[in-house]
């Protein structure tokens, strides 16, 4: 039986190796790839990859050169520019993340709300984690993503930890009134467990079912310790992200800065990067000058 793309989870295996090896020729938008790296990265046949190859190529969507090898097409760029228009928050942010980067010598990205998911919609220097980049989508759930559910209206606050896992939900609504108070989420992992979360979490984001996504969630939520509170801040604080809200113009989070620092900090570094962050939301909030970041 033929799945129905208009129903939640449904799946298209033909649109997904499309999207495959779309994604993976943006992520080397400047080289040529041969059709045996395709089909290794993308995990394709080798008559599926040259399939999908040589009609993106008909459609523009991907070029050919001479040996062989390919790469992003112009109309791909183009259809990239018209959908910008659907982030314009990351065309004014982008300044302010850049100063941010080389005041605080450490990665950054922009998170944009999109219905229940958060959007990596701009990325500055080169973060450790593998999963951030540019078109990334996370959902809106427990326990990440707190700085934008510690500022929401009661209801919606009680509606996102009733997602949580039940042992957790008092910690996180402890968290989130620390967030609030402070002004930003700290990320932070069990020792060495970074690269086990990111393949975790790349798991959660492929097509698989809703109860095997439900499990990969509980083990997932299992490797983070959630968030700082104040009485746990010690000497040295490991810490992979920290984040803080932009607002719109009736004071609902729409986004994020996030800086990418991911190690460990004492209580006055973390701090002070915390207010570095803030104080970036804020300026992207209010359109003040980039130039003012920097000083």
């Amino acid at each position: 039986m033929t799945a129905d793309p208009a129903v939640p989870g449904a799946v298209s295996p033909p649109t997904q190796r499309v999207v495959k090896v779309i994604e993976l020729l943006s992520r080397h938008a400047t080289e040529r790839l041969s059709l045996a790296r395709i089909v290794r990265e993308a995990g394709l046949s080798r008559a599926t990859a040259h399939a999908v190859l040589t009609q993106l190529c008909a459609d523009g969507w991907t070029v050919r050169d001479e040996d062989g090898c390919y790469g992003v097409g112009l109309r791909l760029l183009t259809v990239a520019r018209r959908a910008e228009a659907a982030f314009p928050l990351r065309h004014t942010a982008a300044p302010h993340l850049r100063a941010l980067a080389e005041r605080a010598g450490v990665p950054v990205f922009l998170a944009e709300r999109d219905g229940a998911s958060i959007v990596v919609t701009e990325v500055v220097g080169d973060p450790s984690a593998g999963w951030i980049r540019p078109g990334r989508r996370l959902p809106l759930a427990p326990p990440v993503c707190r700085e934008f559910v510690a500022w929401a209206p009661e209801p919606d606050r009680q509606s996102w930890l009733a997602l949580a896992d039940p042992a957790h939900r008092t910690r996180l609504t402890q968290v989130l009134a620390e967030i609030r108070h402070r002004g930003y989420s700290v990320e932070r992992l069990v020792d060495d467990s970074t690269p086990m979360l990111e393949a975790l979490a790349g798991l959660r984001d492929s097509p698989i079912t809703a109860a095997l996504r439900a499990q990969l969630g509980s083990v997932i939520t299992e490797l983070i310790t959630i968030d700082y509170l104040p009485a746990e801040l010690g000497d040295e604080n490991a810490v992979v992200t920290l984040a803080a809200p932009i607002r719109d113009e009736r004071g609902t989070v729409v986004a994020s800065v996030v800086a990418c620092p991911d190690t460990r900090l004492s209580s006055a570094a973390l701090a002070d990067l915390g207010a570095a962050t803030v104080a970036a939301a804020e300026r992207i909030h209010t359109g003040t000058p980039a130039v003012a970041a920097a000083n």
